[in-house]
This record gives structure tokens, C-alpha cells and sequence, in this order.
């Protein structure tokens, strides 16, 4: 695989990211908003879902910007630094940096919450959102909700706790400046002043993110046009063949509507 390119950001932190432009192999006539993925929390952008986007806007010529945010895959920093507020930031700082124009933000997980964060302060930017297992406020409703008393206390007094991974041996760490910034940017606590297309795939066996995420996130948003699609046997990667086809229809279908 090629090496990527870097922004470095107001923070000094070098963004790692890997950007198609418009029309390269693809249909020379195309235009209309480009295509930018944001990761979920620990994830790269060289995942299934990255690249079937990639792949996608390559097809149709759009453009198309994938990138790790600071202390994930090969950007700088340290993971455990980051939270809500600086994975926004450098959210912003990609967008404004590395594209023209309005934008379709497709967010996996953690970056289903990011892109809200990124509608919100350039809806002028922003022309649709396309959510995977999207998890906002996951900090509260799904870590600290489910905490016990005694966990509590303990990312408290430690500054960090450490939870099994559904996906290694390694267990996640979470530290405590995760959960209090996070509740700097709950959205699902009122009105969510978004008006773009959006549409949000969900697995109704996704263990980390509940389904009743992404119907709440609905309910929560301003748009006339918002579509939920639940697939009953898809769990939290959404990563299957047949998962991944449903994602392209929803490209597919968000280009249709936003040019």
C-alpha cells in the first residue's frame, strides 16, 4: 500500500490521510459533493468500509478523502489523548484542509457521532450524512450508564479504566477525560439542528451500539429527510458482503439526492 499523505494541524498533530480526487478512473463527467469517512474509535482508514467507499466514489468519480484521526492508525499522538472535542477538531481541520465544496460524510461507530459534531459547525459544508452503527453519546449511555459503582469509582480515582475487547485479547482503555468531555457534545439529549439528507444503517445484533441508537438519533434530527435501515442479522462491524452492498445502495441513493 502506498504511503500517505500528512496534514499537520493547529495542534502540531501530523493527520495521516489518503485523498481521490475527482474523476480518477472514474467517469470523467462526474460531479456533485465528494465522499469523506470517518473511522470508529480505535479503528484506521484502511478498513472494509473505508475502502468500499473509496472504491465506490472511484467508480463514479467522485472524490474521496479517508484519514486516521490523531492517535489512531498512522497519524501522530497517543490514543489515549484523544477525545469527543479533539477528534472533532481534527475532523474540521480535514475538511476545511483537504476538500472544496460540500461534502457526503460517511461515519462508522464513534465517527456516526463525529459527523454530527462536523454538521453542525459547517452545515454549509456538509450536503449529507451516512451513518454505520453510528454511536452518539456512547460515552454516557453506553459506557457510564453501565458501569457499576465500583467502576466508577475506579476511572475516577485512576484516571482510566480497562474493559474487555470484543475484537482482540487486548483489553480497551478508557480514560476518564473520555466520559466528562464527552458530556460536552451529548446530542441526543434534544433537538439536533441538522437539515441535510441523512441516513443511518444499524445491525439489529450490533452488541456494542443498540439499534434504538440510530432510531433515536432520527427522532433527534431536524431533517425532513432521514431514512433508517435496520438489518436484522448484522452486528456492529457491518462489514459482511451483503452489508457492504447496502452501504453502496446508500451512496448510491444520498448521490441521487444531493448531485
Amino acid at each position: 500500500m502506498s504511503t500517505p499523505d500528512f496534514l499537520t494541524i493547529a495542534n502540531a498533530s501530523r493527520i495521516a490521510y489518503r485523498r481521490l480526487d475527482a474523476a480518477d478512473g472514474g467517469d470523467a463527467g462526474a460531479d456533485g459533493p465528494g465522499i469523506v469517512f470517518l473511522i470508529g474509535h480505535g479503528s484506521d482508514m484502511d478498513g472494509t468500509k473505508a475502502l468500499a467507499c473509496e472504491d465506490w466514489a472511484r467508480r463514479n468519480g467522485r472524490a474521496c478523502l479517508r484519514f486516521d484521526y490523531s492517535g489512531h492508525g498512522l497519524s501522530s499522538g497517543d490514543f489515549l489523548d484523544g477525545n469527543i472535542s479533539s477528534w472533532t477538531a481534527d475532523c474540521l481541520a480535514v475538511l476545511d484542509a483537504l476538500t472544496t465544496g460540500p461534502q457526503i460524510l460517511v461515519g462508522s461507530s464513534l465517527g456516526g457521532w463525529l459527523m454530527l459534531n462536523v454538521a453542525l459547525a459547517r452545515p454549509d459544508r456538509v450536503a449529507g450524512l451516512i451513518g454505520i452503527a453510528a454511536a452518539p453519546d456512547f460515552t454516557e449511555d453506553l459506557l457510564w450508564a453501565a458501569f457499576t459503582d465500583d467502576q466508577r469509582r475506579q476511572i475516577e480515582a485512576e484516571g482510566r479504566i480497562a474493559l474487555p475487547n470484543p475484537y482482540s485479547d487486548e483489553p480497551v482503555i478508557y480514560p476518564w477525560h473520555l466520559i466528562t468531555d464527552g458530556r460536552h457534545n451529548l446530542r441526543l439529549r434534544g433537538g439536533l439542528d441538522i437539515t441535510c439528507p441523512v441516513h443511518l444503517l444499524h445491525g439489529m445484533q450490533d452488541a456494542e451500539v443498540p439499534w434504538q441508537t440510530a432510531t433515536a438519533t432520527a427522532a433527534a434530527l431536524a431533517s425532513d429527510d432521514v431514512e433508517v435501515t435496520l438489518v436484522k442479522e448484522a452486528g456492529h462491524r457491518f462489514s459482511e458482503p451483503d452489508e457492504i452492498a447496502r452501504l453502496v445502495a446508500a451512496l448510491d441513493r444520498m448521490t441521487a439526492k444531493t448531485g
